[in-house]
């Protein structure tokens, strides 16, 4: 496999991913038939079709699948392979590409950045927000050095580390204010918002009420925690939301906030890396920043 190059195996896996030749042209930063001709001299050096075409989009073909997994194997070894000589050249960190699960992203963020601009001068940080598995399959295919997340992950290949905790609060009417706080129980027999499916913090919200998998009837669903609290604003339920999310979520929402009675829900909130980087001791300095961060916002929420 005289002809094989990375480049050729980085397309293959931007195709792979998107689905569509266009968008993975793009991303690869090429032409869309550029992209086309060099997957077709791949598929031709490893003597097998990799994708079914039509009209709208590409799928893996069974070889495909198979040759998938052997590609991005190579490519988080080519890219810890960078990631060791850019550690080795800079223990002071220059670049950051870091994960982040919606429900920590608008709260917490712009802290954390403001804290690794201070602590790393003129590193390059690059933010990716989305739900927790899609964070952990990018942070294992190399896409990503570490990620923010609520623990714990699970994930054999990863390191875990604790960085705070965090109660939930409950959000109700504004003429609820100073009512007694109901027992976890009898939040199942309200009509309470949540996060629709796929985030963590659903299944927090649902393990602390008690409510099965099975979603009951007056469970209804928002896409954000900024959605949930209007809802609850214009009358239509409760929700819960996570502490740190308070001060931005009620700038515009007309609700009341209380606290729960022991036992009082929270989360754990860490951060996780492959365990092979070779940025791990960049990465804990890393975690201090976001640590102090966080304290920063408790104590200003405390003080309130």
């Amino acid at each position: 496999m005289k002809n094989l190059t990375l480049k050729q195996l980085r397309y293959f896996e931007a195709l792979a991913r998107d689905g569509r030749f266009r968008r993975a042209a793009d991303a690869c930063a090429i032409s869309q038939p550029a992209l086309s001709m060099q997957i077709k001299e791949l598929e031709q050096e490893l003597g097998g079709e990799l994708f079914e075409r039509n009209a709208r989009e590409v799928k893996l073909t069974a070889f495909g699948q198979t040759v998938a997994l052997r590609i991005r194997d190579i490519l988080r070894g080519v890219d810890e392979l960078a990631e060791l000589a850019r550690a080795s050249r800079d223990p002071f960190l220059t670049r950051l590409r870091i994960g982040i699960i919606p429900t920590i992203a608008p709260y917490l963020l712009p802290a954390i950045i403001n804290d690794l601009n201070r602590s790393f001068a003129g590193i390059q940080i690059e933010v990716r927000e989305t739900q927790t598995s899609k964070l952990v399959q990018e942070l294992a295919q190399g896409q990503l050095d570490t990620a923010i997340v609520a623990l714990p992950v699970s994930e054999p290949s990863l390191t875990e580390l604790e960085l705070f905790k965090e109660e939930f609060v409950l959000v109700r009417r504004p003429e609820d204010e100073g009512k007694p706080v109901p027992e976890r129980e009898a939040l199942r027999e309200m009509r309470l918002l949540l996060l629709e499916e796929g985030h963590c913090f659903r299944d927090q919200a649902l393990s602390f009420c008690k409510i099965g998998p099975a979603r009951p009837r007056e469970v209804m669903e928002g896409s954000s925690l900024s959605t949930l609290v209007q809802m609850v604003s214009a009358g239509i339920g409760i929700t819960l939301i996570p502490e740190m999310a308070v001060p931005l979520e009620t700038r515009s929402a007309h609700v009341s906030i209380s606290r729960f009675q022991s036992p009082q829900p929270s989360r754990t909130i860490g951060m996780i890396w492959r365990h092979s980087t070779p940025m791990a001791k960049q990465l804990v300095q890393v975690s201090e920043a976001v640590r102090r961060s966080a304290d920063s916002m408790r104590e200003q929420y405390i003080a309130r």
